[in-house]
């Protein structure tokens, strides 16, 4: 579960009972990142810099002060920082490889994620990392095997759980998926991510009702959600239910008038059957 508020207060409160203490302040940096509390997290910055200059923990927390504004570069020079004064700070190597991927510099990721592990092998984020990156380049094998690797580390995380059943759906086993994705549903009830993914996977089996039932919750959960009216569209019109379908593509038009192109050309093609469509297309 990322429920990044409750770790905010939790931490708080660490820092709080004992103001000195820098270990844990990197995980507290990356929920204010998570949060998007640009402030408070430059105060956290300040505040761990001027107390030690000297512990991998203050630039780390730097390093993601500025991530959060995208300016990956002198965040990757503050994370190289804290790993020079502790080649074993395992969480700077895991926010690096994160830093190059939003480069999609996937090498170098890669080289950071592996060091995370060699500094730590029970560092989960690097293993879902890692996963991320073959998922991405479309090596699903390993994708799933690294995802099972962060799983059996944090198996309580509803959101790894979803990333494996997305591979495993790419590997063309989507039963194996849905049962993942029920676990990730059991997890936290409140993800849309699983509920989206398994509309994915049922329009794929040609289940369109369960499709749309599952697509119905996730829009019920994010109404302003372009991509959910669009693929509820494509659901509807699978479905036959053409006016329905274009109620879907308007009200996704308007919520997302950027993307106008790829709903455009689903509304003029409404009218045409779905030849070689299937579930991965929304």
């Amino acid at each position: 579960m990322a429920d990044y508020q409750n770790a905010k207060r939790a931490l708080e409160t660490m820092q709080n009972v004992e103001p000195h203490r820098l270990k844990g302040l990197e995980v507290l940096s990356t929920a204010l990142w998570h949060l998007k509390k640009e402030v408070e997290l430059s105060h956290l910055a300040q505040t761990a810099v001027d107390f030690d200059r000297l512990s991998p923990e203050a630039w780390c927390v730097v390093g993601n002060c500025f991530s959060l504004q995208k300016d990956h570069e002198t965040a990757l020079v503050f994370f190289r920082r804290s790993i020079q004064l502790d080649p074993n700070f395992t969480y700077s190597h895991t926010l690096s490889g994160h830093e190059y991927v939003s480069n999609e510099d996937f090498d170098k990721a890669i080289h950071c994620y592996r060091d995370a592990i060699r500094a730590d092998d029970r560092h989960y984020n690097a293993w879902y990392g890692l996963g991320a990156i073959y998922f991405r380049q479309e090596k699903y094998d390993l994708a799933e095997y690294h995802f099972h690797r962060a799983l059996s580390i944090n198996p309580q995380s509803s959101v790894l759980h979803c990333h494996l059943g997305m591979a495993q759906h790419a590997n063309r086993k989507p039963y194996e998926a849905l049962e993942t994705l029920q676990q990730a549903f059991a997890l936290d009830p409140r993800n849309p991510q699983a509920r989206y993914q398994r509309a994915t996977i049922y329009m794929a089996l040609e289940r369109p009702h369960d499709a749309l039932e599952e697509l119905e919750r996730v829009r019920d959960a994010a109404p302003r959600e372009s991509s959910v009216h669009f693929a509820m569209g494509k659901v509807l019109k699978r479905m036959g239910k053409m006016e329905q379908a274009m109620r879907c593509f308007l009200t996704a038009l308007d919520l997302d008038p950027k993307d106008n192109n790829l709903i455009k050309a689903a509304m003029d093609k409404l009218d045409q059957p779905d030849v070689e469509e299937d579930g991965s297309a929304f």
